[in-house]
């Protein structure tokens, strides 16, 4: 645990680095080019990562590792941690709780990991966060928006922490829910909408906000409705909604999901627009069906239009990496 905790800076601002961006999945070893005149007599020190690298989520899971992975060889070439290597492990967790809790796992058995980046989806970092917790490892989540993560199950009315190791650097659904619905409602002007979800914790909590604040702000939530995070067809859900003529959708989810569900909209005769939190937000909607007009929100500005973030672009267009960063 010593050893752990006179490291806990270093592996923090190293896991931070690598959550400025995203997009990569390079063959060749990662975390392991250490400048020739660093000190490393102290031995090797692991940031490991958990996140989905393969499956319908992995465009933004190899975004994670990517940029995990250049912070990683970055603090090497400076050498950051003084007397140690740093070495970079990502563990596949395919979007999927159980999967997530073996990662974890298998990371905090591990005395050499200092720290953690992930998890993607908050329904595995509810169960990767006690399991770290009990090793004093601190985890560093780049996308997580459930409140409870945080502030636990009363979350708005009484929020208590749960965890002293968990961060992350993403806003809550209490923040993007209404704001989702004040756009929509405010400047879009749209006061009759259909309310989908996934039913998983990221889904299901944001859609529950935006509904919430759609309702305070005047429009009528004329459905809530439930698919599978696996459903390709959605024709039941369409039927249901489109009696009610609703003139938007909201659908509280990823892209796996969004794209083909915006596409079946419209082909159903809904030339409505669907909207979404920050996962939609990524190539891959459009690519699976999303159309002009649909929105979204996300829980940062954008990479291209931060000074700040200007040498990290740089930085990994240089890298080569085969994806582009994202989320």
């Amino acid at each position: 645990m010593t050893r752990r905790r006179t490291i806990v800076t270093a592996a923090i601002l190293a896991g931070a680095l690598g959550l400025t961006a995203c997009g990569t999945n390079r063959e060749e070893a990662t975390g392991t080019g250490g400048g020739a005149a660093c000190d490393t007599s102290k031995g090797t020190l692991i940031i490991g990562m958990i996140a989905p690298l393969s499956g319908g989520l992995s465009a933004l899971g190899l975004g994670m590792k990517n940029s995990a992975d250049l912070a990683v060889d970055q603090a090497n070439q400076k050498c950051t941690v003084p007397g140690y290597q740093l070495a970079f492990q990502p563990e596949d967790d395919q979007a999927t709780p159980q999967i997530a809790g073996q990662a974890a796992t298998k990371l905090a058995s591990d005395p050499s990991v200092v720290g953690v980046v992930g998890t993607l989806n908050s329904s595995t970092a509810q169960v990767v966060q006690p399991i770290l917790s009990e090793r004093d490892i601190p985890m560093i989540s780049p996308a997580n928006t459930g409140p409870a993560l945080t502030m636990g199950e009363n979350a708005a009315t009484a929020p208590s922490r749960q965890f002293d190791n968990y961060f992350r650097v993403a806003t809550t659904d209490l923040i993007q829910g209404p704001f989702a619905a004040n756009y929509l409602v405010q400047t879009a002007g749209k006061k009759n909408i259909a309310v989908i979800d996934d039913g998983k914790t990221y889904g299901s909590g944001l859609a529950e906000q935006f509904s919430q604040q759609a309702t305070k702000l005047g429009a009528k939530v004329v459905a809530r409705e439930k698919v599978g995070e696996r459903d390709t067809d959605f024709s039941g859900v369409i039927t249901r909604i489109r009696a009610l003529n609703p003139d938007a959708v909201y659908y509280g989810g990823e892209y796996p999901v969004a794209g083909p569900l915006s596409a079946q909209l419209a082909a159903a005769g809904l030339n409505v627009p669907l909207m979404g939190g920050d996962g939609i937000v990524d190539a891959q909607f459009v690519a699976l069906g999303g159309r002009p007009g649909d929105l979204a929100t996300n829980v940062g500005a954008p990479a291209a239009s931060l000074p700040s973030a200007q040498q990290f672009i740089k930085d990994y267009a240089a890298a080569n990496y085969p994806e582009e960063f994202s989320a």
